[in-house]
């Protein structure tokens, strides 16, 4: 299997990292010394275990400044780009996003897409009737920052999002995922693109949420 991954943040490195055990990854990014620092087994990121991996273990990864040629020859694209939210606009900023597919649906209409950036709710759907494309995915990511492969490695859940005539290939990108997972009998839930979304917008909420809460606690406790 040949997988491009188009972002070398903490989410596009560590799934790149994670699949690459089995499978032939390219990733992707347009700065030139993160892409010789991968190539030369150096974690751009500090992660602990993405440090650890690329010492010591096999991984089929290699990276490139080259999109077009990584996104051509692959089977699934998996996009981990920046979509920052633009608190004037009142919305999450998906031109990378969209980019990366219009390139993808150019160059390679059968690769399968999956989003793992986080977008708006709805929007792989909308997204989907706009490309001509196999298939666009969504998958949402449950990781923290410098320890995005542990959590990648020991998922609390998988998740993918998909129209319904997309299941088998739901499938196949949940089973890369587990392949490279130690965890055993990781939860995998198949359900729609949007529903994904939600699910990825409630979580996120909801650590907010709590964040938000103790910090009211610590405020009232030295204030009193």
């Amino acid at each position: 299997m040949t997988i491009a991954v188009a972002g070398t943040g903490y989410v596009g490195l560590s799934i790149a990292t994670l699949l690459a055990q089995h499978n032939e990854v390219v990733a992707v990014d347009v700065i030139p010394e993160k892409v010789a620092a991968i190539n030369n087994r150096k974690s751009p990121l500090r992660d602990e275990y993405i440090e650890q991996y690329f010492a010591e273990k096999k991984l089929y990864l290699q990276a490139t400044l080259d999109a077009e040629d990584a996104y051509c020859n692959a089977d699934f694209v998996v996009i981990a780009v920046p979509t920052n939210y633009d608190n004037q606009k009142d919305f999450f900023d998906t031109s990378l996003v969209e980019q990366v597919i219009s390139n993808v649906a150019e160059c390679n209409p059968n690769a399968a897409i999956v989003i793992k950036s986080t977008v708006p709710v709805g929007y792989t759907e909308s997204i989907s009737k706009k490309y001509p494309t196999n298939s666009i995915l969504f998958s949402p990511e449950f990781l923290r920052e410098s320890m995005a492969l542990y959590d990648n490695l020991y998922p609390s859940r998988i998740i993918v999002g998909c129209a319904e005539s997309q299941n088998s290939i739901a499938e196949r990108f949940a089973h890369l995922l587990k392949q490279g997972a130690l965890k055993e009998d990781v939860e995998v839930s198949l359900m729609g693109t949007t529903e994904a979304e939600a699910v990825k917008l409630f979580a996120n909420t909801y650590l907010a949420l709590r964040i938000s809460y103790f910090n009211e606690l610590d405020t009232y406790a030295e204030t009193k």
